[in-house]
């Protein structure tokens, strides 16, 4: 990978007032860390900067710091940036982070993956291709970055998937990701079903008009009643009699 050269510069200035004051000036702060060095606070030209970052958006930047003092260099640094600060409604950028490196060791970077061409799958078949893994972390020399990791799902059909293990690197690149993890897949898509409605047919229940029945017990009460009425008629027209 080409090394990016950035011209910064060194910062003494501390304090909220003096950072909002560099920032008006068209000036991002940033800090350089790494190789269990002091850490060196620097001042980026914010245009400049913005500029490779869009010529390579996406990608790992390996930059070339030359740290000035005015128009005098005092070191200079190979670098990646290791993160951004951004302001969370305008997005504008607010602070970087670089991460100081040697050019004769190697780093562990995220790649982003791109995938190309059209699934058979997806095309003649109408499945779905899904993209499980978009970066892949791979170690290298900081020359050896892959820009990008390209990936032909062209053959793919349903049922077919990438996994890490298939993935082909450059020359001198590796990768500590799990090699069973999938990159990209292509499923068939689910039918969705209807909810039948089953309907039960059933006869109406006829509510039939109950007739009065009279149990025999309450027949045989009522027929012992009437006898008791006639007994005791009977008796009165007696009585009646003797006291004529």
């Amino acid at each position: 990978m080409e090394q990016i050269k950035l011209n910064v510069q060194i910062r003494d200035q501390i304090g909220s007032r003096k950072i909002k004051s560099l920032r008006h000036q068209g000036f991002v702060p940033a800090i350089v860390y790494g190789e269990r060095k002091k850490p060196t606070a620097i001042v980026v030209q914010k245009r400049e900067y913005e500029k490779i970052v869009r010529q390579h958006r996406g990608r790992n930047v390996l930059f070339h710091l030359n740290v000035m003092e005015g128009e005098k260099k005092l070191r200079d640094y190979s670098a990646i940036v290791r993160e951004e600060q951004h302001e969370s409604v305008t997005d504008e950028l607010l602070h970087i982070d670089f991460n100081r490196i040697n050019l004769k060791e190697e780093i562990a970077v995220n790649v982003q993956v791109i995938v190309k061409g059209d699934a058979i799958g997806v095309k003649q078949e109408g499945g779905s291709l899904g993209q499980h893994l978009w970066e892949l972390d791979v170690v290298c020399l900081p020359t050896n970055i892959p820009e990008k990791i390209e990936m032909d799902v062209t053959s793919l059909k349903i049922g077919d998937a990438i996994h890490v293990r298939d993935v082909k690197l450059p020359e001198g690149v590796h990768t500590k990701h799990n090699p069973d993890d999938v990159v990209v897949s292509v499923a068939a898509l689910r039918e969705e079903k209807e909810p039948t409605q089953e309907v039960q047919l059933t006869e109406p229940e006829v509510l039939k008009e109950k007739k009065p029945v009279k149990e025999e017990a309450q027949a045989a009460a009522e027929e012992g009643g009437k006898k008791e009425k006639k007994e005791e008629k009977k008796e009165e027209k007696k009585e009646e009699k003797k006291e004529k």
